[in-house]
């Protein structure tokens, strides 16, 4: 049995679809990424997912147990972080985590439940303030405390590293990696080296529909990129020179000598550059295929239907 299933999921606000058939699973021990541009329905699946909305189709369980029959079951098994992280910002941190805590009426030593909880998210320099004092990226923290207080098996985290410094990003990461191994967690972010350093999984979203389903190292694999082009010369150039290069879909500028290369078909194009670098008379200093990273195929995948 997963942990979280999802099966033929759709949604409408309105006349407006959010959500066309989604279908995925998350089993235990598996960090899961929802990848997508603004707009692509994560949000809305996760409140779908922690009962607060329901779906107009399909069916979505947590631990074998349907969100829409169960939903008062479903939110002491779910540790939920929504995207604007709700507080209140006139109790204490420790005072908040308590309040929390006894909500679940789970068989805690309150103060030593909040301790635990406090030391995983860093929160220790902090813990004795109101929360309206905190900075927004000790607020994001307390989100995430409270997330994991009544120690669920399943977490769901919408942009759980929003307002974080480098610093905190690295703990943050940590912290999801570490509860990763024991627990099933669905996060969203925007960021691409996050879900290349903390997730197991990858389901990438556009305009409600799910474009990419896959372990994180073969994403790629699913996409159909064409690849890009490091190139330095050593003449300047106009980028409209670009277009006499057969399989060249467009030039991105970084200096005037220095140039990203896109190209049109996922074919090799560096004996094309040379040939239109040696026929004009322009020296080649350097010349690269770049790697192919996580970052590429969310754009080819997203930019499909705009």
């Amino acid at each position: 049995m997963h942990t979280i299933e999802i099966k033929n999921i759709t949604k409408f606000y309105g006349r407006q679809q959010v959500l066309d058939n989604v279908s995925f699973y998350v089993r235990k021990g598996q960090v899961v990424g929802l990848l997508g541009p603004n707009g692509a329905g994560k949000s809305t699946l996760m409140k779908i997912l922690t009962s607060v909305i329901p779906p107009y189709g399909g069916r979505a369980r947590i631990l074998g147990l349907d969100v829409q029959t169960n939903a008062l079951k479903i939110r002491k098994l779910v540790g939920y972080l929504p995207e604007n992280n709700p507080l209140y910002p006139d109790m204490y941190v420790r005072e908040y985590l308590g309040y929390v805590l006894n909500m679940y009426n789970k068989e805690f030593s309150s103060q030593k439940r909040i301790n635990q909880v406090v030391e995983l998210t860093g929160l220790g320099p902090e813990q004795h303030k109101k929360i309206g004092a905190l900075s927004k990226g000790y607020r994001q923290r307390v989100g995430l405390a409270q997330a994991l207080i009544h120690d669920p098996p399943v977490l769901i985290l919408d942009e759980p590293t929003t307002g974080l410094d480098p610093n905190q990003l690295t703990g943050i990461r940590a912290v999801i990696s570490a509860l990763g191994k024991e627990k099933a967690i669905l996060f969203s972010t925007h960021i691409m080296q996050e879900v290349e350093a903390v997730c197991d999984r990858v389901v990438i979203f556009n305009k409600g529909r799910m474009v990419a389903n896959d372990e994180v190292g073969l994403i790629s694999r699913k996409a159909k990129t064409t690849g890009s082009y490091f190139l330095e010369l050593k003449e300047r150039i106009s980028k409209e020179r670009f277009r006499e290069i057969d399989g060249v879909a467009f030039a991105e500028v970084l200096s005037e000598t220095e140039w990203i290369l896109h190209a049109e078909e996922k074919k090799d194009i560096r004996e094309n550059i040379f040939r239109f670098a040696v026929s004009n008379g322009m020296s080649i200093l350097s010349l690269w295929k770049n790697k192919e990273k996580l970052e590429d195929v969310f754009q080819q995948l997203t930019r499909k239907s705009e």
